[in-house]
């Protein structure tokens, strides 16, 4: 397990690999404030509010919902970490962002525009530092050769920034993303965003040669809809935090690793493959979700 839940910024996850990027393009470019949009309970949201605070700048979070009369998991996080919050009903991708905008500038403000999911070829750079760290580790830990590398995939820009990587750096694992979303993304399939986004990312780096392998994209695990714990999601947190003492979320790494579980059960994959599950992280996630399971230990 690739541990991303501990990058060490506000419980953190590995959108803290996206922002590093993000942030420096906002200063680069004269910022004074940063603004992106999410669930309720949005990760992605909460370390950018992390990352803003750190860094001295104002947090603007375009949230899905209405405003709720409890501040519970990455919401009460948001809070603490002194972003400021706008509630826009049905639409948790962004949407309102433009408008946002308008408004902020209309009060002397210089605002920076972070993508739903921290996703475009900016953000999915640190994806593509991320894949050599893992090779430094693997290397380091000499660890057995990884045949897969599975993880949650959703606004494409972990995928795609994995997938740039792997092609820079020749890797011989295969990328097995579980969707976590919707497949269509504003009328583009997802996996046709992710390829585009690697494209952009290996032209960033100009190494636009370089080719980009097949996108693996299990989508069968998105059906219940896009943070609704079911069955797969129940089975797969319980699990991981009874025998190994790690906490997933319900939304992303417990969709991802019931879909792991459910790759193995249908011997796709086997005793003969070595996988690493990457975790993304989202354990705030968890404070706001009292329907989840909890079995009591018997003596």
């Amino acid at each position: 397990m690739k541990r991303d839940d501990q990058t060490g910024l506000a419980i953190s996850g590995n959108k803290v690999r996206k922002l590093e990027f993000l942030f420096g393009e906002a200063f680069a470019s004269g910022a004074d404030c940063v603004i992106t949009g999410g669930a309720a309970q949005s990760n992605h949201c909460r370390q950018t509010a992390a990352a803003a605070a750190q860094l001295g700048m104002e947090c603007h979070l375009a949230l899905g919902g209405e405003e709720p009369d409890r501040f519970q998991g990455n919401l009460l996080l948001d809070r603490l970490l002194g972003a400021h919050l706008h509630w826009c009903g049905e639409d948790r991708k962004g949407e309102r962002i433009p408008a946002l905008v308008e408004q902020l500038r209309e009060r002397g403000k210089t605002p920076y525009v972070i993508p739903y999911g921290g996703s475009n070829g900016t953000g999915a750079l640190g994806l593509v530092d991320a894949v050599r760290e893992l090779q430094d580790q693997h290397q380091a830990q000499a660890l057995p050769a990884f045949t897969h590398v599975v993880f949650a995939s959703s606004s494409g820009g972990t995928h795609a920034g994995l997938l740039a990587g792997c092609s820079l750096l020749r890797t011989d694992y295969q990328l097995i993303g579980i969707g976590i979303d919707k497949e269509d993304m504003g009328g583009e399939p997802l996996s046709a965003v992710i390829v585009r986004l690697a494209d952009e990312v290996l032209y960033r780096l100009d190494a636009a040669a370089t080719s980009v392998a097949a996108v693996t994209l299990e989508m069968r695990y998105a059906e219940p809809g896009y943070g609704v714990v079911g069955d797969v999601e129940r089975e797969a947190l319980s699990l991981v935090a009874a025998t190994k003492g790690i906490l997933l979320d319900p939304v992303y790494t417990g969709r991802a690793m019931g879909g792991l579980l459910d790759l193995i059960r249908n011997r796709r994959l086997t005793s003969e493959h070595t996988v690493l599950f990457w975790h993304a992280g989202g354990t705030p996630a968890l404070f706001s979700s009292a329907h989840l399971p909890c079995s009591a230990a018997t003596s």
